[in-house]
């Protein structure tokens, strides 16, 4: 499982004194394990799926975050947050271009938004930026 290799990489960044990728790691590690807990109470499993999610999420924090620094000038700090970045990022599949989101959605019968971003969610979660298959539905 990817939770496992995370757990894994954790160790070994702080074995080798990476305190930028063992941040990063810490941060999923510690909100799969809430989400674990709560999903446990509920009767539930979670699994990768729930876990690429938690690291997209940290990605765009980071990002966010990054831009935060950028402006007022904090370029350690941006360097730092992008060493993050690049760490979470080697854990994410493959995602899809923007061809190829053209291509799915030209596959499609019914090419209204909500129907694009509900095939999408259900199809390709993980593999794909929801904000570009948005962006890519309204310019069509």
């Amino acid at each position: 499982m990817l939770i496992d290799e995370l757990k894994k990489a954790n160790i070994e960044a702080m074995k080798a004194r990476d305190n930028d990728a063992r941040a990063a790691l810490s941060v999923v590690l510690t909100r799969y394990k809430l989400q674990e807990v709560e999903a446990k109470a509920q009767g539930k499993d979670i699994g990768d799926a729930e876990c690429l999610s938690i690291i997209q999420k940290v990605l765009k924090e980071l990002s966010d975050e990054k831009e935060g620094y950028l402006k007022v000038n904090n370029t350690d700090r941006a360097g730092a947050i992008t060493k993050q970045e690049e760490t979470l990022k080697g854990y994410l599949p493959r995602q899809l271009s923007e061809e190829e989101i053209r291509a799915e959605i030209s596959k499609l019968e019914d090419k209204s938004m909500p129907s694009i971003m509900k095939h999408f969610k259900a199809n390709f979660a993980g593999k794909v930026d929801m904000s570009l298959v948005s962006s890519i539905a309204r310019n069509l």
